[in-house]
């Protein structure tokens, strides 16, 4: 099992850089606006990207985290007895532009559980979503609003996304 590497720490700051820059030009600024990290990586990278905003704009985009185990489509197939955690965020989501934020987009099921996650609860004005990696296959009609890098895959590779918060390294792998 060969791995390559497709992004160094640094391609990785300069990549989400982009994206926080892409965010404020879209959302033509920070005001109203939410960054909701899917656990755990996503949770992860909004922090950075919040932090790129403060850079940039000098406003501290509040974050939220949306645990989405309870709401995944493919529950029996990844867990037969899951731990379901009720959702809380401290920040109110109604009228505002949320922006989901995970590491790697492939069937788009992640997103649309974190979509129902949200809409349970809220009422947002606009849902957006901002990937480092889009690596393809989707199974529902879903894709990025905000992109780090498109990465053609087959469905025999895998791409594993490494933080230092989790994983004490920062890169982007494709695993065949």
């Amino acid at each position: 099992m060969g791995a390559n590497e497709l992004m160094d720490a640094s391609a990785m700051d300069r990549t989400l850089k982009r994206i926080a820059h892409e965010i404020l030009e879209r959302n033509k600024s920070a005001d109203d606006l939410v960054l909701l990290g899917v656990k755990t990586r996503g949770e992860y990278l909004a922090q950075r990207l919040q932090n790129k905003i403060f850079d940039i704009d000098g406003v501290k985009v509040p974050i939220e985290v949306v645990d989405i185990t309870f709401y995944r489509d493919d529950l029996t197939k990844k867990s037969a007895d899951p731990l379901v955690k009720p959702v809380h965020w401290d920040t109110r989501l109604t009228g505002k532009k949320t922006v989901i934020v995970d590491d790697v987009l492939f069937t788009g099921r992640t997103v649309r559980a974190a979509m129902d996650a949200i809409l349970e609860h809220s009422r947002p004005d606009l849902i957006q979503l901002a990937v480092l990696v889009d690596r393809g296959h989707r199974e529902l009609p879903i894709r990025a609003d905000f992109v780090g890098k498109n990465i053609p895959t087959s469905q025999s590779e895998r791409v594993q996304v490494e933080l230092v918060e989790v994983d004490q390294e920062d890169r982007v792998l494709i695993i065949n």
